[in-house]
C-alpha cells in the first residue's frame, strides 16, 4: 500500500535529508514540502489530502505540536525534534512515532513502514465492514496470546513483548526480536486480556513488561533493547510499589 506524505521542516538540511529518505521509500509519495507549518496548514485547508505527515516540533510562528492539534481530521504523524522533552506530548497526540535528531534512515524507514501498517489494517477493517479486528484469547498454557495483524492471526510469547503502545483505535506491540505488531484494538481491552503480574500499565498510552524493565526515572522506564516509555504522573506512586515489591 502507497501512501501519500508531506514533510515539514524549517532547517534547509533536515528538510533535505526527509525528503531523500521518502524517496528511498518505495510505499511512500512525497506530495510537498514545507519549511514552515503555516503553509502546511494552508495546504491541507485547501482540500488537499495525505496519508502521513512527517513534522519537525520546534519550529518558529507554528510549532509542530500546535499544528497537529489544530488540524481537523489529522492523517497519521510522525514528530521529527532534537528535543526529547517533547516526546510525552507527542504520545499525547496518538503520534505514530517519535523520531529524535539526527536519526537515521533506518529509523525512518521503520516509522514509514509502521505507517503503512497501520493503514493496511484500517482498509482491511473498511472493507470487512467491522469497527474493530479481534483481539484472539490467550493460549491454554497461558504464555502467549493471539493476535490479528498483517492478514493472520500471530501467536506472541508474553516473553517477547516488551511494551504496548496505544494511538487512538489501535495498538502497537514493541517485541523483543526488533518487531512489531499492530492491531486495531483499545489499550484497556489489552490490558485485561494481559496477565496483571506481568505487564502493567504506566501512562495513559503504555503497557510495560515488567520482564524488560532495566530501571527507571521520575517520568520514564527503560526497558530492554535502549527503548524507553513514559511515566504518567497518575501512574508513578503505583509503578514505584510494584517495582519495589518485586525487586
Amino acid at each position: 500500500m502507497n501512501l501519500k506524505c508531506i514533510v515539514i521542516d524549517d532547517e534547509p538540511l533536515a528538510l533535505m535529508q526527509m525528503q531523500n529518505y521518502v524517496a528511498r521509500v518505495p510505499f511512500l509519495e512525497l506530495v510537498e514540502s514545507f519549511d514552515n507549518a503555516v503553509e502546511a496548514r494552508d495546504f491541507l485547508g485547501t482540500d488537499n489530502s495525505v496519508d502521513l505527515i512527517f513534522v519537525d516540533i520546534n519550529m518558529p510562528e507554528l510549532s509542530g505540536i500546535d499544528f497537529v492539534r489544530g488540524l481537523e481530521s489529522a492523517p497519521m504523524v510522525v514528530f521529527t525534534t532534537a528535543y526529547s522533552e517533547y516526546a510525552v506530548e507527542s504520545f499525547k497526540l496518538d503520534a505514530i512515532d517519535y523520531l529524535l535528531k539526527p536519526f537515521s534512515f533506518e529509523s525512518f524507514e521503520r516509522a514509514a513502514k509502521k505507517a503503512q501498517s497501520i493503514a493496511q489494517l484500517l482498509a482491511l477493517r473498511d472493507s470487512t465492514n467491522s469497527d474493530s479486528l479481534p483481539l484472539g484469547e490467550q493460549s491454554a498454557e497461558k504464555e502467549c496470546i493471539s493476535i490479528r495483524a498483517d492478514h493472520k492471526t500471530s501467536l506472541v510469547r508474553y516473553s517477547n513483548i516488551v511494551y504496548i503502545e496505544s494511538a487512538g483505535e489501535y495498538v502497537r506491540l514493541h517485541l523483543a526480536d526488533g518487531g512489531h505488531l499492530v492491531t486495531l484494538f483499545r489499550l484497556k481491552n489489552m490490558e485485561s486480556a494481559l496477565p496483571s503480574e506481568r505487564f502493567v500499565r504506566v501512562h495513559r498510552s503504555f503497557i510495560v513488561n515488567l520482564e524488560h524493565v532495566t530501571g527507571y526515572t521520575k517520568g520514564r522506564v527503560f526497558l530492554t533493547g535502549d527503548e524507553y516509555a513514559p511515566i504518567g504522573e497518575n501512574y508513578r506512586d503505583s509503578f514505584a510499589a510494584i517495582v519495589e515489591k518485586i525487586g
